[in-house]
């Protein structure tokens, strides 16, 4: 066992992942509480900060695995590599430069030879982390419209027409772990990203997903590919399961190939 900025020892992988992600919002709410001379200079601190937090501790406690961070330099030695950290310091620096807003997160996933097989989404501001050590299956569904999680600032014209199709709900927040988590906690029904995205954006999320119990998958049904030469991974789908079915047949009509 190895302890972790004397706080309890940490053993397992998704002891880590959950650990590592709680300690890395601390950090930056800490940060959020300095004085800069303006919302990128914030920004900038967070990202900055948190990456050499998590790269630091991920050197101690599991120096032989490789890191892909948004922050970091890309090492391609990591496609050699069986087990990969997959980290995104801070999700949503929009919202995390907004003091008044608290949906931003932190993201660690593992992907070991092929598989993401732990993962934590620290939701700072609001004092939680969701994790696959220790995430409850989502909720039943209430009736009603669907409800499709949706970027605030940036929505693509995709989930509009989506929200058309179905005659959903649009339900707009920040970053894309909160979007995804909001899938996993039952306030909404699915999270559709057709905007682009990289692997740090999706793996962490995606793994607590799956251990709730939810459907994850690229737009068209296939398979989420990680630790890829190209992180480039433009788009995503999670839902409840019970809804994977009508949302893949909706968007294969509204995005035919």
């Amino acid at each position: 066992m190895v302890a972790v900025s004397g706080r309890p020892p940490v053993s397992s992988d998704q002891d880590v992942a959950r650990s590592l992600a709680t300690a890395a919002g601390e950090l930056l709410l800490g940060v959020r509480t300095r004085a800069f001379t303006d919302a990128t200079a914030r920004k900038s601190a967070g990202d900055a900060e948190s990456h050499r937090f998590l790269v630091a501790r991920l050197a101690e406690l599991r120096p032989d695995d490789a890191v892909l961070s948004e922050e970091g330099a890309d090492d391609p030695r990591r496609l050699a590599a069986s087990r990969v950290w997959i980290v995104d310091p801070l999700d949503g620096t929009r919202e995390f430069s907004e003091l008044d807003r608290a949906d931003w997160a932190v993201h660690v996933a593992l992907w070991d030879s092929g598989e993401l097989t732990a993962g934590a989404v620290a939701l700072p501001a609001e004092g939680t982390a969701l994790s696959t050590v220790d995430v409850a299956v989502t909720p039943a569904r209430s009736d009603g419209p669907m409800r499709l999680a949706v970027s605030r600032s940036r929505p693509p014209s995709l989930v509009a027409d989506l929200a058309r199709a179905l005659k959903a709900d649009l339900v707009p927040m920040g970053s894309a772990g909160v979007k995804a988590m909001s899938v996993v906690r039952g306030g909404t029904d699915a999270y559709v990203h057709g905007g682009g995205q990289y692997e740090w954006d999706s793996a962490a999320p995606v793994a607590v997903a799956r251990a709730a119990g939810l459907h994850t998958s690229r737009l068209d049904g296939s398979p989420l590919r990680y630790n890829q030469p190209d992180p480039y991974l433009p788009d995503l789908l999670i839902c409840r399961p019970e809804l994977a079915d009508r949302l893949l047949t909706a968007l294969r009509a509204i995005s035919p190939r």
